[in-house]
């Protein structure tokens, strides 16, 4: 049937409307079915979803949800939550800007050319102590169109020196080829003192980032000296919240530099570029880029500059923190949902760290797949066709707003200490940041939070590939994590165990019953086991009490689980245990839960530890490696 265009398109009309009660009426139906008694005054509750910060993600938003507001000013007005400029990424797309790190000229010159050949539209320079040396920088530029690409430097306290470097490459193209806007000398002495912990030198680096703003000012346009670095703090284990707060003290820090050596707070304003993570979780990541905009704004008012000044130009870069050793090819999934939520938040930069990042130097393949992620977005997805494709979302304006309060808290009392530098020199940023690790460690080792290839559905046998080791970077301040040390850390004793023995440490899985009964936790079990580099061994399919025994020697194990179901645990449990036991198995694990009144019962049979979904994982491998005789 062909509808009228005067009618439009009256989709549902026929239907009457859901409404919210009904819903719920339906979850707490489900939730009964799944065993689970729901609250009847708000069975969605069961439903939800503890993120950090104190932020509670509900499966369902509505109209009520969202701040009054939403979805706010058109983009390009403050508080530029929406966008920083009009067109926000429309007109240009993002700026696709690779990182650069190897130690020497020639290789580096090599691989920038490559990029900016093939797609990425500036250069991101590691420069002094991991990275190439300073003196370096024009060989390693050579042939590279400094008029056309920006180039950004990130050399810790030897800013100065490195931006002297560039402006002499700047000044040899002449006034008719003026340099690229949009570079950045990458002056951050305060996210310096964060990586190294040198504090006593971080009162003259300001004073030197300052007078190189002063110069210039009015002389280079479109060259930024500060870069406001959220990436040490998100290296150390910082909430999104922390790392937004952490950067808004850093930017504040700053602003009263240049402001108090006669700048206007519009022009100190445009001397500073902000960098923040993006992580695989897209909503959080979209919300964090968008509030750090909010907030910037907010800052400028307070701090009685024009709405303008507000607009915070944003550099996202790919979060180096859930980049994994193991199984690195699932990074190229991670960094492009990072990548996609980067560009859906607004970011005018982007940087996709290869694959093998945690692995050492990229190769020329990892280094192709990091540019081409943003290409393909651009390009073939029309991403940064559309300004601010979440606004209006009631989720992301929820939880944007969430984000900007905890993120102003937490400012706020960096604020109270004494600002950005007393609370790194104190100790505040550190005890805060070592607090929220720990909670993120304990979701790691429950696996409440999963790392694909790692804590979830490993692969023993993969073969890693070998990249050059990558330069030491600064180090001494804050500490870097990683989400998969702690399973890293089980995995290479495993490895060691098998260059030492010529095997890997084995547990044999006692399977009781038909596979129906028990595959899905044999399939538990075995990947739980995986994950701290442990040998499955399951063969034969099906035990029975009486032939376990002899099963279990022939696997070659020195420990057993039993996996079955219920009721054929009541049955057969305490008789394999013990035949188990008797042929020489160090410790039998059951999977699953045990009974109540069958607890004592497993216990005299020898059944010493069960292993369960929500258990503390890395406790458990690592004991079990430990009773194995891996060291």
């Amino acid at each position: 049937m062909t509808v009228p265009p005067e009618q439009g398109l009256s989709l549902a009309t026929d239907f009457p409307d859901a409404t919210y009660a009904q819903w719920q009426q339906l979850v707490a139906g489900v939730l009964r079915k799944s065993g689970k008694e729901p609250d009847d005054s708000a069975p969605e509750s069961a439903l939800t979803t503890a993120l950090s910060d104190g932020i509670t993600v509900r499966p369902l938003y509505t109209r009520d949800d969202a701040p009054a507001g939403t979805p706010g000013p058109l983009p390009g007005s403050g508080p530029f939550t929406r966008a920083a400029t009009p067109e926000g990424n429309a007109a240009h797309g993002w700026d696709v800007r690779q990182r650069h790190a190897r130690p020497d000229a020639a290789g580096t010159r090599e691989a920038v050319l490559a990029d900016l050949e093939n797609g990425a539209t500036s250069v991101w320079l590691t420069l002094g102590q991991g990275g190439l040396p300073v003196r370096e920088l024009a060989a390693a530029l050579d042939g590279v169109y400094l008029d056309l690409a920006p180039v950004v430097l990130d050399a810790g306290d030897a800013f100065e020196a490195a931006a002297r470097e560039l402006f002499a490459l700047h000044d040899a193209l002449g006034t008719a080829a003026p340099p690229a806007a949009g570079s950045a000398l990458g002056a951050d002495p305060l996210g310096w003192a964060a990586r190294t912990g040198e504090h006593a030198r971080v009162a003259g680096l300001r004073e030197a980032a300052a007078r190189l703003a002063g110069e210039c000012a009015g002389t280079r346009p479109g060259v930024r000296t500060y870069v406001v670095d959220a990436l040490p703090y998100h290296e150390a284990g910082a909430s999104p919240a922390q790392e937004l707060g952490c950067a808004l003290a850093t930017g504040v820090a700053y602003l009263r530099d240049l402001t108090a050596s006669g700048w206007t707070v519009a022009a100190a304003c445009e001397q500073l570029e902000f960098r923040y993570a993006a992580g695989a979780d897209q909503f959080t990541t979209v919300a964090a880029l968008r509030a750090a905009r909010r907030l910037w704004a907010r800052v400028v008012e307070v701090c009685g500059g024009p709405e303008s000044a507000g607009a915070q130009r944003q550099h996202a870069v790919t979060s180096p923190v859930m980049l994994t050793r193991r199984d690195p090819w699932v990074n190229m999934l991670r960094t492009t949902v990072a990548t996609l939520a980067a560009g859906v938040g607004g970011a005018q930069a982007v940087t996709v760290l290869p694959f093998d990042h945690a692995l050492g130097l990229p190769d020329a393949f990892a280094r192709r797949i990091a540019r081409n992620t943003s290409g393909i977005l651009l390009e073939e997805s029309h991403l940064g066709g559309v300004i601010d494709p979440a606004g209006g979302s009631w989720y992301v304006e929820s939880l944007t707003d969430e984000l900007a309060r905890a993120a102003w808290a937490w400012f706020q009392e960096i604020e109270r200490a004494g600002g950005a530098a007393a609370a790194l020199r104190d100790g505040l940023v550190a005890e805060r940041l070592e607090e929220s690790w720990a909670a993120r460690s304990a979701a790691l080792a429950h696996r409440r939070e999963p790392v694909t290839g790692v804590s979830e559905f490993p692969l023993l046998e993969e073969e890693l590939p070998v990249r050059e080791p990558a330069p030491a970077p600064p180090s001494g301040g804050l500490p870097r994590v990683r989400r998969d040390e702690a399973f890293e850390a089980l995995r290479a004793r495993s490895d060691a165990h098998l260059a030492a023995t010529g095997s890997r440490p084995r547990v044999f899985l006692a399977a009781l019953g038909p596979a129906a009964e028990h595959t899905a936790r044999a399939a538990f079990v075995g990947n739980l086991l995986r994950a701290g580099g442990i040998e499955p061994v399951h063969d034969p399919v099906t035990v029975e009490p009486a032939d376990a025994g002899e099963a279990f020697t022939r696997s070659g194990a020195k420990a057993a689980c039993l996996c079955g179901g219920d009721e054929r645990y009541g049955r057969e449990a305490a008789a394999t245990a013990a035949a188990l036991r008797a042929a020489g198995a160090r410790e039998v694990l059951l999977a699953g839960r045990p009974a109540a009144d069958r607890a004592e019962e497993y216990r005299a049979a020898g059944i010493g530890t069960y292993l369960h979904a929500g258990g503390d994982a890395v406790a458990v491998l690592s004991a079990l490696l430990d009773l194995l005789e891996v060291s």
